[in-house]
């Protein structure tokens, strides 16, 4: 094997971020840590990540270097694939989530794609139902700016559902979370 072919064959895998908070709670219930993903094709009026929506835009990161990050803090109950659009970056963002749960940690998921487009669209998706099944709670609608409310946790417009992920995969229906 040449020193090239090595170097390939050891290659972390990389996520490209807006940006992080290591220490969050307003990003889903309990103490979290919350990745920013990179790129979103939704461009919500509205969104409170405006500058996320960008593909080529933020910083690369090696998702070895982000897991050691998150599982540093003792203290955190959970971790937050937010964006952007986490399913444009699934299959990395699904190997984040599996590792934080195989930690002890719970997993949110916040999507403007609903359950049902990332279930339709999940067989031809790399990464889709990987990441969807390493999550326990979703946040899945696009952010709809006329129906913006103060008063929902953890969600921005009344069309935004948390959905039960794995009660939801065990009923082959949507099941609500109760936050």
């Amino acid at each position: 094997m040449t020193a090239s072919n090595t170097a390939c064959a050891t290659r972390t895998m990389q996520i490209r971020i807006y940006g992080s908070l290591k220490e969050s709670i307003t990003d889903g219930p309990g103490f979290r840590y919350a990745v920013f993903t990179q790129g979103c094709p939704h461009q919500c009026d509205g969104c409170h990540n405006p500058d996320s929506h960008d593909f080529t835009s933020g910083e690369l990161v090696d998702a070895d270097d982000l897991l050691a990050d998150i599982l540093a803090n003792p203290l955190l109950d959970g971790l937050t694939l937010s964006g952007g659009e986490p399913f444009m970056q699934a299959e990395v963002c699904a190997w984040l989530a599996r590792n934080a749960r195989q930690n002890g940690l719970n997993v949110i998921v916040y999507s403007g794609y609903t359950y049902e487009e990332i279930l339709e669209n999940a067989p031809w998706q790399p990464g889709w139902q990987a990441l969807l099944e390493q999550a326990d709670i979703l946040i899945d609608g696009r952010y709809e700016k006329s129906r913006r409310s103060l008063n929902l946790r953890f969600r921005g417009s009344a069309n935004q559902r948390a959905i039960d992920v794995h009660a939801s995969l065990n009923s082959g229906k949507a099941v609500l979370y109760p936050l």
